[in-house]
């Protein structure tokens, strides 16, 4: 019997192109067989003995590691709950063991305006993010203009140390260390420190849905009776 995600797979491949979403689903299959062998390693737990503790057979357990197989969400649960981990270990090409350490002293600082403007990403960088998580510095009296992202791009800043203005085209608002704002992040925007000290902030910028989870057809825009979103 095909797995769910199979079966998935399938429907997609045949309804298009299905070059690209092979690929994708191959590249799943390794990922998940890749890491289900590491953690299996990392316990020194042979096939039997996941099989006995999963209940999911050494045979189907085999074939996932080899990539083989995609299993379903039902037989990934009972594996990762023999294995102690998220099931979401099983998708990670970082953090296999449920966090990852990012060393202060290893960070990777982006440097700008003559080192009067910096960033430090908090997360780990490499793979396409849903939210993206940085430090922030900017020196006294110094203004950094923003970088416009897609319509849809969201940032949520707090400050941790001094104080903060933050323009949205041509509004202004005066943050205070512990202050929070939240704005759109494809609208013109830009942070200047007022003070005569350093300023700290900490920014969450949550990128645009890529596809959007609704789309209205071309031939609905004229039709006001079929001007409703469906799912894609």
């Amino acid at each position: 019997m095909n797995s769910p995600l199979a079966l998935v797979r399938d429907a997609v491949t045949d309804a298009h192109d299905g070059a690209s979403v092979a690929e994708t689903f191959d590249g799943l299959e390794q990922l998940v067989g890749v890491n289900l062998a590491r953690l299996r390693a990392e316990r020194q737990l042979s096939l039997d003995a996941l099989a006995r503790a999963s209940g999911v057979s050494r045979a189907m357990l085999a074939q996932i590691e080899s990539g083989r197989s995609v299993p379903s969400i039902k037989v990934l649960c009972k594996v990762a709950a023999a294995l102690k981990v998220s099931v979401a270990a099983f998708l990670r090409r970082h953090a296999l063991q449920g966090f990852e350490h990012l060393p202060a002293d290893r960070a990777t600082r982006v440097v700008s305006s003559n080192g009067r403007y910096s960033a430090r990403p908090l997360y780990p960088e490499g793979e396409a993010a849903t939210a993206e998580f940085h430090e922030l510095r900017i020196a006294p009296l110094h203004t950094e203009a923003g970088v416009r992202r897609a319509p849809g791009t969201t940032v949520n800043l707090v400050v941790s140390e001094g104080t903060l203005e933050v323009s949205v085209h041509d509004q202004r608002q005066l943050l205070a260390t512990g202050d929070a704002i939240l704005f759109d992040a494809d609208q013109p925007h830009s942070l200047r420190n007022p003070g005569d000290t350093e300023a700290r902030a900490f920014r969450v910028t949550v990128n645009a849905e890529t596809p959007p989870r609704w789309d209205v057809p071309a031939a609905a825009a004229d039709d006001p009776a079929r001007q409703r979103p469906s799912p894609v």
